[in-house]
């Protein structure tokens, strides 16, 4: 649906109505689900972390929106870091460049 679609079938009323679901209910659709995700993720890295290691937040695995987008040796270099910071070690071809 484009936005013109949607500026036609959505009333300024309805508009207001989701608005303030929006607020007593949380973030819905994509956002929401994203919370949920990084939530999950949060939990089992803290159930994995070694004795004393870094407790996660659920931000650590939010992604974020309207900041500049990484692109993905930065990402994998994010990934690196959350894994060597959980103790965990590399195994196999790395972005399939043969690496270790």
């Amino acid at each position: 649906m484009t936005v013109a679609d949607l500026d036609s079938r959505l009333g300024s009323a309805e508009l207001t109505e989701w608005m303030a679901l929006e607020r007593i209910t949380g973030p819905l659709g994509r956002r929401r689900q994203d919370i949920q995700a990084a939530t999950i993720a949060a939990t089992i890295a803290n159930a994995n972390r070694g004795k004393g290691g870094k407790k996660f937040l659920v931000s650590d695995f939010l992604l974020p929106y309207g900041a500049e987008q990484k692109g993905p040796e930065e990402l994998l270099a994010k990934i690196r870091g959350i894994n060597q910071s959980m103790g965990g070690e590399e195994h196999g071809p790395a972005g399939g460049r043969g690496e270790n």
